[in-house]
């Protein structure tokens, strides 16, 4: 896929007015991504991704803080001034692309590697680990 079609897409899926508005998430979310990545899981998903977006997702430095998907979407509206409620749509809408780009198998290993509330962000059901019963 090209950065201009996945723009498109994101365009499409967050229905934002503007490819400018779809840029600015495009940009953001990869980003913010890339800081919670890391290993074959990271290699792999830049592998997926337009060149432009691999380079956003590979130029950030992973952070060893483990975010929940809401503690991600609250970091993602810090660092870009926007409203929990904004950066939580543009999250959406740039992960749902992703998601496709990526396939089953790779997202499944991402969402594995991140802790809960990942799917939802990337439009999956958020299955719950089975827990142990006490002896």
């Amino acid at each position: 896929m090209t950065f201009d079609l996945m723009l498109e897409r994101v365009r499409y899926e967050g229905v934002y007015p503007t490819s400018e508005r779809a840029a600015e998430a495009v940009h953001h979310v990869p980003a913010a991504l890339g800081r919670r990545l890391t290993g074959d899981e990271r290699v792999d998903l830049a592998q997926c991704l337009p060149i432009e977006a691999a380079l956003t997702l590979t130029a950030q430095v992973p952070d060893t803080e483990h975010l929940t998907g809401w503690g991600f979407v609250k970091d993602l509206a810090a660092c870009t001034g926007a409203t929990p409620a904004v950066a939580r749509w543009d999250t959406g809408a740039v992960l749902a692309v992703v998601a496709r780009l990526a396939g089953p198998d790779l997202l499944a290993r991402i969402l594995r590697q991140l802790p809960g509330g990942y799917a939802l962000l990337f439009g999956q059901a958020e299955l719950r680990r089975p827990e142990h019963a006490a002896a």
